[in-house]
């Protein structure tokens, strides 16, 4: 038997018509007979953000005890599955979004600065942590980070109390002042990660010229393919299988809507009728653009403050935002423990699909660390207190899961974004309003 050390390089594309097409790590990437942590094909780190509004029915929400994750609570019971890679963290607090607005609660979840009360465009804020984290994570990349939402039409003027709307629509903000928007329909963001053309409607006219993106590869997968060992072809069949899924998933939502006589105006064209589907597809787009490394930085908004949108598929015909304003209500709290049950299940779903995509010696829920939560706490009094938040994956970056830690009140939800960078590699001795790192949610990494 001969050992070579040639290897496939970790940033090998496939290169089609105004397409090019990353591959996700392969075995025939890593030299032979060196251990795979002192290669360039080694795992990397990756931090992603999904944000839900007008926080959470909270008995529902925070488990029963502390220390070990033992019974989950009612809105967490879908996460089950990936309970061991769980943490909840409670008694998180935004001290800057008060006065507590629906503005503030957006603006304030990524970055703990305090948003400037303005209607106009002299609108300031703060860097959020995705972007400080992208700055070094993602200054290598296809995109530096991935910014992602539900709904495709951004309010405009003055969204809420004398805030300017750029608030509720942007979570990303790469400087003070400079809100980054997001991104709802699927087909461009598809495009965004595989196509290549020198503007959007050129990366749209190469994609719909061709029946599939993958057709323009064939050749080359076929290459590829006979230069891998088994284990490999099984993974780029997968791989390739996933792209090939979601852009069916895209071209059934365009003809849908294409046939729809009365389209909703609450979605843009060609986005799945159903809020799950859309979810799903979203989260589906961001597992392919970590699996293929194209970024390592992801922000989603999963819906918007001052969201009406109903939820007449799990019982809930009410609006979101008025049911928020439950003042104790029985009925309305158990709308929003329904509401929170449904975002949660489509989140664990999520994290499914990472547990079960191979990435290097692990998967890439173990590679990849996902906060997930909200910038309100109680809707009804619109406070910042008791923040609903979890942290998932992470256990290649020393993430101890299982568990449920409760902080001091008031601790500030900045100590948890600066502990976060710190596990991926981005080193802060501050981050907004933050009094210092978090040392249990981490252990360390043996080197």
């Amino acid at each position: 038997m001969i050992i070579t050390k040639n290897a496939l390089p970790r940033r090998t594309f496939l290169k089609g018509v105004q397409a090019t097409l990353a591959l996700p790590l392969l075995d025939a990437m890593i030299p032979a007979m060196t251990a795979l942590a002192k290669t360039p094909a080694k795992p990397v780190s990756r931090l992603g953000f999904v944000y839900i509004p007008m926080g959470c029915d909270r008995a529902r929400w925070t488990p029963p005890g502390e220390g070990a994750l033992g019974e989950l609570s009612p809105i967490l019971a879908p996460l089950a599955p990936v309970k061991e890679q769980l943490t909840v963290v409670t008694n998180l607090r935004l001290e800057q979004s008060y006065p507590g607005t629906h503005d503030t609660s957006n603006a304030g979840f990524l970055s703990a600065a305090l948003a400037k009360h303005t209607e106009s465009s002299d609108y300031h804020l703060g860097t959020t942590v995705d972007q400080v984290a992208a700055k070094q994570m993602g200054r290598d990349r296809q995109l530096p980070s991935l910014e992602l939402s539900m709904d495709l039409n951004p309010l405009a003027g003055v969204c809420n109390n004398g805030y300017a709307c750029v608030y509720q629509n942007c979570l990303s903000w790469s400087s003070p002042t400079t809100p980054l928007p997001s991104e709802a329909h699927p087909r461009i963001v598809f495009e965004r990660l595989f196509g290549e053309g020198d503007s959007a409607d050129g990366r749209r006219a190469a994609l719909r010229s061709r029946a599939s993106l993958l057709d323009s590869f064939s050749d080359d997968i076929a290459r590829l393919k006979r230069r891998v060992g088994v284990t490999d072809r099984v993974r780029v069949d997968q791989y390739l299988d996933t792209v090939r899924e979601v852009e069916r998933q895209i071209q059934r939502a365009e003809a849908g809507a294409a046939s729809n006589p009365t389209p909703d105006l609450d979605r843009p064209v060609g986005v799945p009728a159903a809020f799950a589907d859309h979810a799903k597809l979203m989260f589906d787009l961001q597992v392919l653009a970590f699996q293929a490394d194209i970024t390592r930085v992801v922000t989603f908004q999963l819906a918007r403050e001052l969201s009406n949108r109903t939820y007449p598929e799990i019982g809930v015909a009410d609006p979101h935002h008025p049911t928020s304003h439950h003042g104790n209500d029985p009925e309305k709290l158990a709308k929003i423990a329904k509401i929170n049950t449904f975002h949660v299940s489509l989140f664990a779903q999520f994290l499914e699909k990472l547990k079960s995509t191979p990435d290097g010696d692990g998967s890439l829920l173990d590679n990849t660390v996902y906060m997930y939560g909200s910038g309100m706490g109680n809707s009804s009094l619109h406070d910042h207190e008791n923040l609903p938040i979890l942290i998932a994956g992470g256990a290649a970056c020393g993430m101890r899961g299982g568990r449920h830690i409760q902080y001091k009140d008031g601790t500030p939800l900045a100590n948890l974004h600066l502990t976060l960078l710190d596990q991926v590699g981005v080193h802060l001795d501050s981050f907004g309003d933050s009094k210092g790192k978090i040392d249990d949610l981490f252990e360390p990494v043996p080197l």
